[in-house]
């Protein structure tokens, strides 16, 4: 079984985290990015390191590709290469209706979940090696729409799941696999940071399964995902919504 020398953007909180942790637990080493928050930075890194796996940290703004860049070259430095990247650095804003959304937000969340998507999947298609691997992070929002509430996150969101597919066929012939998921309703601090913190409590015990799911279960798809256990499987998209 190998050892996947990961990649994760948005590494430190969350999703991103909780997949650092099971990476740790398969033995993989993991660098991780984040953009500004060094005391998740540490935290993750402290986490990771006392369950026994190996990791390091790197800030860098995902959309920049100046900065993609040298977070990759850190990357690969510090692991020796890299075998999967984990794309999973993203953001809402605060919950309104389109109409009422300003240009320099829209600019935004283009820039950090689509542009910055683009420029972390360009990076690792030039370095991965054949055999390689890369997960996208989308949002079932990509095919709910988030009527009321974020449509420019769902928009961005549907386009990673079409940078999913095209890239998946593009990188066939080098054996580089790409595999998307879809969060629902998961309890994470992003409800927050679009202005809902009582989200998860209020949506969960409405979906089909009866409540929200949690960053390590998204975690495990991921990981299940970069294994050799899934390696037929290339331009999925696996929703991890509870039925949603």
């Amino acid at each position: 079984i190998r050892a996947m020398k990961t990649l994760i953007s948005g590494g430190t909180r969350g999703i991103g985290r909780a997949t650092a942790l099971d990476c740790a637990a398969r033995g993989w080493p993991v660098a991780l990015n984040y953009r500004g928050n060094a005391a998740a930075a540490d935290a993750a890194l402290a986490a990771i390191r006392e369950a026994g796996g190996t990791a390091h940290a790197f800030a860098a703004d995902v959309a920049d590709p100046a900065q993609v860049a040298r977070l990759f070259d850190q990357a690969e430095a510090a692991l020796g290469g890299l075998d999967a990247v984990v794309v999973n650095a993203g953001i809402v804003e605060q919950v309104m209706p389109l109409a009422e959304m300003t240009p320099e937000r829209l600019d935004r969340i283009v820039r950090v979940n689509l542009t910055a998507a683009l420029y972390q999947a360009r990076e690792a298609a030039r370095r991965l090696p054949d055999g390689g691997t890369i997960v996208f992070v989308s949002s079932a929002a990509a095919r709910l729409g988030s009527p009321g509430k974020y449509v420019d996150y769902a928009a961005t969101k549907g386009g990673v799941d079409t940078l999913t597919i095209g890239l998946a066929k593009e990188l066939a012939p080098r054996r580089i696999r790409v595999n998307g998921v879809r969060p629902g309703i998961i309890d994470t601090q992003i409800h927050a940071d679009g202005g809902e913190p009582d989200r998860v409590a209020e949506l969960g015990p409405t979906l089909p399964l009866g409540r929200a799911g949690t960053a390590a279960e998204v975690a495990a798809a991921i990981t299940w995902l970069m294994s050799d256990a899934a390696s037929y499987v290339s331009g999925a998209i696996l929703d991890v919504a509870g039925g949603r």
